[in-house]
């Protein structure tokens, strides 16, 4: 019997914790700016007014106001913020 463990073992510690994507924000709701509305791959949703987009594909707000999912054309879903002027 081997008295110490194997190589493999003691050096596979590690592991990245998860990407919790989706929703993070509803219709309706209104957010402060740099709130992140939505985690993404790609950008299935692409964003509107005073919404941009981070490096990772999420989006995040600008402005204060409140969030308004739609569509622009038949395709292409957007995300937007409306501001509370």
């Amino acid at each position: 019997m081997a008295h110490k463990k194997g190589q493999g073992s003691s050096r596979n510690g590690r592991d990245s914790n998860p990407s919790y994507l989706g929703l993070k924000v509803a219709d309706g709701q209104s957010i402060l700016a740099g709130t992140i509305i939505l985690k993404q791959r790609g950008t299935k949703i692409h964003p509107g007014i005073n919404v941009r987009r981070a490096n990772d594909d999420s989006l995040f707000a600008t402005e204060n106001g409140v969030v308004r999912f739609g569509r622009k054309g038949r395709d292409r879903k957007i995300v937007t913020v409306v501001t509370e002027n």
